[in-house]
């Protein structure tokens, strides 16, 4: 345990690192790719304050062990690959955006385990596992229902859109999409150039 003075709101790297039980090589890694928020003192030091570990430390155990990189994972599930593309193309980067794909909804089923996302982005008809199962099965599941799930279709029908809101999707969009609307679905900036 690192033996931080009891009245002191921050400690040092290597008190750090000694209660995350991290090297201190890999705390500098953290620290540099802002996952673990760092403080500079007038020297140069670097120091972390308590509430900042401690934060750090929960979003860790809920993460499964690994520290969350800054700005949202979007899972985009479409059969229709040039939409896949798009989509990606427009979300990757957006304020720190990072995506991944699925073309199907057995693919997207592992993604959401495996890439962890904040959103998924599903569409409503595919053949296979459809997009009214894979948003019940990522709601039905205690590890997975606090994703967020905006959904897309082609076929915009009253219909679709109340049983993808009772399955568990926050949104259904229309296509073709509306980027600004999409784009302010998901909290994210335009950027200055479309990609």
């Amino acid at each position: 345990m690192p033996s931080a003075a009891p009245g002191k709101p921050y400690l040092t790297p290597n008190q750090t690192a000694a209660l995350l039980m991290v090297a201190p090589a890999t705390l500098r890694v953290w620290a540099d790719k802002g996952l673990l928020k760092a403080h500079t003192t007038a020297g140069g030091h670097r120091r972390f304050m308590r509430e900042d570990i401690e934060r750090f430390r929960l979003e860790r155990q809920q993460n499964g062990g690994e520290p969350r990189e800054a700005g949202q994972r979007i899972l985009i599930v479409d059969d229709e690959t040039a939409i896949t593309r798009y989509l990606s193309a427009l979300l990757e980067g957006c304020d720190g955006a990072r995506t991944a794909i699925a073309n199907d909804g057995f693919t997207a089923g592992h993604l959401v385990h495996a890439f962890r996302p904040d959103v998924v982005l599903l569409d409503l008809m595919m053949p296979g596992l459809d997009g009214f199962q894979v948003c019940r099965q990522i709601k039905s599941d205690a590890a997975t229902r606090h994703i967020r799930v905006i959904a897309m279709t082609g076929f915009p029908t009253p219909e679709n859109h109340q049983r993808i809101i009772a399955a568990g999707a926050l949104h259904c969009l229309d296509k073709p999409l509306e980027e600004a609307s999409l784009l302010g679905l998901l909290d994210l900036s335009e950027r200055g150039q479309s990609a």
